[in-house]
This record gives C-alpha cells, structure tokens and sequence, in this order.
C-alpha cells in the first residue's frame, strides 16, 4: 500500500434486525438524516451518487459512491468509490445473538490534492478523523433503527 493509502476495518453492532440494517445502508439518501458526517447525498442514477463527508477535521471529501455489489440474502454490500478518495467500502450484515453486527473494510487512496503534500504528517489525524466518523455512524445508525 503506498503512503496514501488506507485500510479501515471497522464492526457495528445494532440492536436492530439484520433486514433492517441492511435496508437503511443501501439507502445512501437517507444517510444525512442519521450520520451527521454525511454532509449531502445527490442520486446520479440508480447504482450512483455523489455524497459530500466531513468529521472532526475542517476538511470535506466529495465521493461518487457506485453500487458494485448488494446481495440482501447474504447481507453483503460493496461500493466503488472515486473523488477524493479511490477504492472501495464493502460491508457485511448478519445476526449474531440477538443483535446485528455490520462489519465494514474500506481500501482507499488519498486523492485530494490539496492533502497529498501534507498527507505523512496528517495521516494519524486522519486515521482519528475516520474512527470518529464511524463511531457517531453506528451511534446515528443505532438511533435511527430504535
């Protein structure tokens, strides 16, 4: 992975059947309503969109999401992801114990260019600036779905 590169793994747990969490994560649009980092959604077409993200740091992302994968009877979801970051999200849904455990990986690319210079000394900010957007995503998630 070169020095702008990032792997994220990150698991959920939602007191919520798996339909259910399924449903409200391959529903992009909705997402503002519940994850407060996800600054705007707008639908290109029915497998894309362009999505506008910003957590802890002054620093927004513009990403066009792309539907490569959605197979309900597994709980498996995968997007493509172009803009300011390149890669993909790909996530699992399943039952386990009476709770719904979503675990997520994210390969990506820094592409935005106004970072790439800063990126070696920004990367530990960075990294933070994720885990806390995945953090208030599950808590948003868990709301939404209660």
């Amino acid at each position: 992975m070169s020095a702008a590169g990032y792997r994220f793994r990150n698991e959920w747990r939602v007191a919520a059947r798996a339909e259910r969490v399924f449903a409200a994560l391959i529903d992009i649009e909705s997402y503002p309503a519940w994850w407060r980092d996800v600054r705007d959604v707008r639908r290109i077409d029915g497998d894309s969109g362009d999505v506008l993200v910003r957590a802890v740091l002054p620093v927004a992302l513009r990403l066009r999401l792309k539907r490569a994968d959605e197979d309900p009877a597994t709980g498996r979801m995968r997007v493509a992801m172009s803009g300011d970051l390149e890669g993909y999200c790909r996530a699992r849904v399943v039952e386990d114990g009476g709770v719904t455990v979503v675990r997520i990986e994210q390969d990506v690319m820094l592409c935005k260019r106004s970072l790439l210079p800063f990126e070696p000394l920004l990367r530990p900010a960075l990294r933070a600036n994720h885990g806390a957007m995945m953090r208030r995503g599950q808590r948003g998630l868990r709301r939404h779905l209660a």
